[in-house]
């Protein structure tokens, strides 16, 4: 295969269209066209439908574009850091995390980051919904209870502890009983919350009283005596020590283990070995403290 030809083949993909490409890269559309014929040609397949005024990826052109698009970037950012003798890091750096991680620490600490490194474009978008690194062009992912793969590789950040709290004036039963419950909106079946306290475990049904879309919704709905929650123990720290409310125990079964994960089948570029050191440096005593 022609990597030359295979590299235009993705110039135009990522720009959509021959005269998008040809603009902003200086190239003529006729060089293009003629790149991305001889890739169709050697692969015997048509990658591109050409139509008057757009250019649309044909289903096996879509799939090599989403296999190699993430490669040839990494080939490039090798070649920039041995020109560079691995010295200042440069390029874009496309980081994913969960909307509570992204807002309360990792906006913080990419900032960090990007001051120690002024020639580095640093992009952090905050999203709990599953992004696949390839696919979507993640340098790194940040994600709680991460199952395992083998397309996945990385290092776990910190731990926190899954509470069940409730605002003081809502009294927790001693037995296992109905509770009204905040929840996220985007459960779906609710099984239900095992605590232990000191006179043992107790199970509780959750029974939704109201659902939200953030996390940091649920912590501020929950204050108000509308229902009970499960929240982590970093996110409530001070509420339950201004006594806004009190936690009815620790969920029994419920780990909660943060971790930043890259594809393994793609190159660990010096940018992604060293935001995850300077990441992990973040957590010395392995738990989030806000």
């Amino acid at each position: 295969m022609d990597l030359e030809a295979l590299a235009d083949f993705v110039l135009v993909a990522t720009h959509g269209g021959l005269g998008k490409a040809a603009r902003l890269t200086g190239r003529s559309k006729a060089t293009l066209s003629r790149k991305v014929a001889e890739l169709e040609e050697a692969l015997q397949v048509r990658l591109v439908d050409r139509g008057p005024q757009a250019l649309r990826l044909t289903p096996a052109g879509e799939a090599l574009f989403i296999r190699t698009r993430g490669l040839l970037g990494d080939l490039r950012q090798a070649g920039d850091d041995i020109s560079n003798g691995g010295g200042a890091l440069t390029g874009l750096l496309r980081i994913s995390a969960p909307v509570l991680f992204a807002h309360v620490a990792l906006s913080r600490i990419a900032a960090g980051f990007a001051r120690l490194h002024p020639g580095l474009d640093v992009e952090v978008n905050a999203d709990d919904r599953f992004v696949d690194p390839v696919e979507e062009g993640y340098d790194l992912v940040i994600r709680t209870n991460p199952k395992p793969t083998e397309n996945m590789v990385g290092r776990r950040l910190f731990s926190d502890q899954l509470l069940l709290v409730a605002a003081p004036e809502l009294q927790r039963p001693t037995e296992a009983a109905e509770i009204p419950a905040v929840l996220m909106s985007r459960l779906g079946e609710i099984r239900g919350w095992t605590i232990r306290t000191e006179a043992g475990d107790v199970t509780y049904q959750p029974r939704p009283v109201l659902r939200l879309s953030s996390i940091l919704m649920v912590r501020e709905a929950v204050t108000t005596g509308v229902g009970a929650a499960l929240l982590p123990l970093s996110l409530v720290a001070r509420e339950l020590e201004a006594g806004k409310l009190i936690s009815w125990g620790p969920v029994l079964d419920r780990a909660v283990d943060v971790w930043v994960l890259h594809a393994s089948q793609r190159m660990a570029s010096p940018k992604v070995t060293r935001f995850v050191g300077y990441l992990a440096e973040q957590f010395p005593t392995g738990r989030l403290e806000l």
